[in-house]
């Protein structure tokens, strides 16, 4: 009986999914090979063992684009990742993909987000041998950062790990790029929800934040994808859904056009604004400080580190773990005075 769920989960793939999906029985496996669940599939596993990692808790706490914000109405990472799965499992259901794969995609894409969001990545990619992108953090966190009974890592599978690598390619796509990878249908959606994800919550961030109106928004932009937030993305995902052909993933030239028009006024109009970039600056130079003082006196979780890196890299992961408050705090603590108080 136990055994047959499993089965019985593959064969629905088999016969419900479009042919070109990928299916859950003829994943490329585990770099460590691992006995079969009796009751959910690889994907399935993959996206439980993302949901309960650690790093996935602390998206809760790290910046969208508003920092550390007080306020439980703009987004957080968390909720980001929250709505990006969304997006990409309507859009899976609606072209018969393989909707766990998807989602187990879209929980892992930003568990290696730096706290202060890409203002921390700009940091560490200064100080980081190699360089810092938080795609490739978020990979080493699931192959070897978190730790899943006793083990390093969480032994994902291949299809997973090459859809977390690739999931900013979304962007790439925008811009008119050639897509690189991932090479499955559903890691591709994935990279696209991503990209529809953030062009409308941010914009509606902006607007609740009164950094913007909903009367700057670019005409043309709005003409095509509607006034409100729902209207907006309704329309892309639709553009998502209908401008797919087969395994070919892509939007409607007209959707397209307007995605990049707010695309670009977001990075003209709201990340570059004064009230976001000043908190910015502040937020790159404590947590470049917090790096410099860290690599001198390195905290036991690097140094008790097994993944046998250099401490300048371990000291990164440290940092890059951190939630926004979490970073606040320590800065306080190590680097700020403490007031005097002799009883």
């Amino acid at each position: 009986m136990h055994t047959c769920i499993r089965e019985m989960l593959e064969e629905r793939e088999r016969a419900y999914l479009a042919p070109w999906a990928t299916l859950s029985s003829e994943s490329k496996g585990r770099a460590e090979p691992e006995p079969e669940d009796p009751y959910r599939t690889r994907f399935q596993r993959d996206r439980d063992r993302i949901l309960h990692s650690k790093a996935f808790r602390r998206l809760k706490r790290k910046t969208q684009v508003f920092l550390a914000p007080q306020d439980d109405h703009y987004r957080t990472r968390l909720t980001h990742t929250l709505e990006v799965a969304q997006i990409a499992r309507t859009v899976s259901r609606a072209l018969s993909l393989n909707e766990d794969l998807t989602e187990a995609i879209a929980l892992g894409h930003d568990l290696g987000h730096t706290p202060f969001g890409h203002a921390g990545e700009r940091v560490l990619d200064a100080v980081c041998p190699g360089g810092f992108r938080h795609y490739e953090q978020s990979l080493r966190v699931v192959d070897l950062l978190e730790h899943r009974g006793g083990k390093r890592g969480l032994n994902l599978t291949h299809e997973v790990r090459e859809g977390i690598r690739y999931h900013s390619e979304g962007k790439g796509v925008l811009k008119g790029k050639p897509v690189t990878g991932p090479s499955t249908p559903e890691g591709r959606v994935l990279s696209l929800s991503d990209a529809i994800a953030y062009i409308n919550h941010d914009v509606d961030d902006a607007v609740r934040a009164r950094v913007i109106t909903p009367d700057d928004l670019p005409r043309d932009a709005v003409r095509v994808l509607g006034v409100t937030a729902s209207e907006r993305v309704d329309r892309m995902v639709v553009g998502l859904i209908e401008g797919t052909h087969e395994d070919k993933i892509g939007i409607e030239p007209e959707v397209r056009g307007a995605m990049i028009l707010l695309r670009d006024f977001l990075y003209a109009e709201v990340y570059p604004c004064g009230a976001i970039d000043l908190e910015i600056r502040k937020a790159e130079s404590m947590l470049a400080h917090l790096y410099e003082y860290l690599m001198r006196h390195p905290p036991e979780e690097a140094l008790g580190d097994e993944t046998g890196d250099p401490i300048e890299r371990r000291v990164v992961d440290f940092v890059a773990g951190m939630t926004d408050e979490y970073a606040l705090q320590l800065y306080e603590r190590l680097l700020l005075p403490t007031p005097w108080n002799r009883a």
